[in-house]
């Protein structure tokens, strides 16, 4: 293993691992089909925190991020790492100003985004949608925020190829993107075998850490305009209409919940 002191931070979502491509594998908890997206997600974590110590990762530290918080599986938890689950937490507990990158592993597109597998923006049933400083953003940029708020950059994220392409569009060149999908419609994929996928994390996982000197946190002027879009229920249930709330934001912590 190298020598090194990095602190990497990894926030996790599910739809963006390797052989998920079916709202069915990331809704319901009791679901056989869940809790083997559980074991994918599991086995991507894996092949990054073996990268990163090879890299030279003194500190690793995993946060579950994908609906309540409890999609990590004790059992298989690759040794070398923390794992934070369940909840209630704040965002991005445990991440500070001591860690020197942020990775986003399993994540995906925003919503709209026509080649995103599992493409939406916090809720697929509210069918969200966000803008800050009137650019739409996605999940990704609101976790890059977050460690911007902490100076903290985003050194890489896998999920789809959509989901690569807009994390280069919003955190530039330098991050390292893994794809471990190609995106055909929200519920259609061209999947990579995970024995490829794996070999492409713990290989991105090195390049990421000789990335955090060449890597920006992820940062918007304050205060930021926010705008959220989303579908509720009138008083008739076969009819919807969109509803809209606006709110000038200072602090990051709060962009999804204005």
């Amino acid at each position: 293993m190298a020598e090194g002191n990095w602190r990497i931070y990894v926030a996790t979502d599910l739809e963006g691992a390797s052989g998920v491509f079916r709202f069915a594998q990331t809704r319901d908890t009791k679901s056989p089909l869940y809790v083997q997206a559980m074991e994918y997600l599991m086995g991507d974590i894996a092949a990054l925190v073996r990268g990163l110590r090879e890299a030279g990762a003194a500190r690793i530290v995993v946060s579950d991020g994908h609906g309540r918080g409890d999609n990590f599986i004790p059992h298989l938890m690759e040794p070398g790492a923390t794992y934070v689950t369940g909840g209630p937490r704040k965002p991005a507990e445990g991440l500070d100003r001591t860690f020197h990158g942020v990775v986003l592993l399993g994540y995906h597109a925003m919503k709209g985004t026509r080649d995103g597998v599992l493409n939406h923006t916090q809720s697929s049933s509210a069918e969200m949608r966000y803008w800050f400083n009137d650019r739409e953003s996605g999940e990704l940029a609101m976790a890059a925020l977050l460690a911007g708020g902490f100076d903290v950059p985003v050194i890489m994220v896998t999920g789809d190829t959509a989901t690569c392409r807009e994390a280069r569009d919003f955190l530039g060149r330098s991050v390292i993107t893994v794809a471990t999908k190609r995106g055909i419609g929200r519920e259609a994929a061209e999947l990579y075998p995970f024995q490829e996928t794996r070999a492409a994390i713990f290989e991105g996982a090195g390049k990421a850490v000789e990335a955090i000197g060449r890597c920006r946190p992820y940062k918007l002027p304050a205060p930021i305009r926010c705008r959220r879009e989303w579908i509720e229920r009138t008083e008739r249930p076969s009819e919807t209409r969109i509803a809209v709330r606006e709110a000038s934001v200072r602090d990051v912590k709060k962009i999804v919940d204005f």
